[in-house]
């Protein structure tokens, strides 16, 4: 009896031993960084194999509302600084927003070579029925393809072509299946593998506003060692070499 009490005390220990050095955490995270990121987590779990990461990809916009009203998200990485800065105004974030990279938007198509289109052929261009971009309502991604073409001269004349996707990386997916002959995506999203054997034409960034992104932790994350630890790696060579891999712009020291 006193052996199964021991073994049974051990086995406390070990559970509650594993528990404190362990740590598991959510990330919510723009959908431009859906490749980008799951490479650098997959560097993290090396590091820190106690550490249970959990990332969940969506519209800024929209991931923005469901921390205010709730959502158990501990550390949000926004394509869009203004996002953040909005959570830690009204009060739901613990940490300063701090820019973490700095995006771009590409011309792209999965069925021919975009690297010669420019904006001024999206209205035009007898091939192209259909123009995927991101909600600008919420997508931040979105909102600069359309600054970019107002600025270009072509908004109004593409009215009747364009689609529009719930988050970047759904738009990216519409264009994919031929659901749009072209679409304006993340630059992050048209350097991955799959995607990049299909040429893209990078956007002038003086068309639109900067595609600053930045995070914050949460309220909910802010006791939690991991996410702490995970923002700290985020600020790493490794995790820079990684970003700037899918062409992103890293900010200045």
């Amino acid at each position: 009896m006193k052996q199964i009490r021991l073994f049974l005390l051990i086995i406390t220990i070990a559970l509650l031993a594993s528990a404190a050095h362990g740590a598991k955490f959510t990330i919510a995270a723009a959908s431009d960084l859906r490749f980008a990121l799951d490479d650098v987590i997959a560097v993290y779990r090396e590091e820190y194999p106690d550490h249970e990461v959990e990332v969940i990809y969506g519209s800024s916009g929209k991931m923005t509302t469901q921390i205010i009203n709730g959502a158990p998200f501990d550390i949000f990485f926004s394509a869009d600084i203004s996002f953040p800065q909005r959570l830690r105004a009204e009060g739901f974030a613990a940490t300063e927003p701090a820019v973490y990279a700095i995006g771009r938007i590409v011309i792209w198509s999965s069925t021919f070579d975009a690297s010669e289109l420019t904006l001024a052929d999206l209205p035009t261009d007898p091939r192209i029925r259909r123009v995927a971009i991101a909600q600008p309502s919420h997508a931040p991604y979105g909102l600069r393809a359309r600054e970019a073409m107002e600025a270009s001269g072509v908004w109004e004349a593409v009215q009747s072509k364009l689609v529009f996707g719930e988050n970047i990386a759904h738009t990216a997916q519409m264009v994919e299946s031929g659901a749009a002959e072209v679409g304006i995506i993340a630059l992050s999203l048209a350097k991955f593998p799959t995607l990049a054997q299909h040429g893209h034409h990078l956007i002038d960034d003086n068309l639109h506003n900067p595609l600053t992104q930045g995070y914050v932790v949460t309220r909910r994350g802010a006791e939690k060692p991991g996410v702490m630890d995970f923002a700290a790696f985020m600020e790493t060579d490794i995790a820079h070499e990684i970003m700037e891999r899918y062409g992103f712009v890293m900010p200045k020291p």
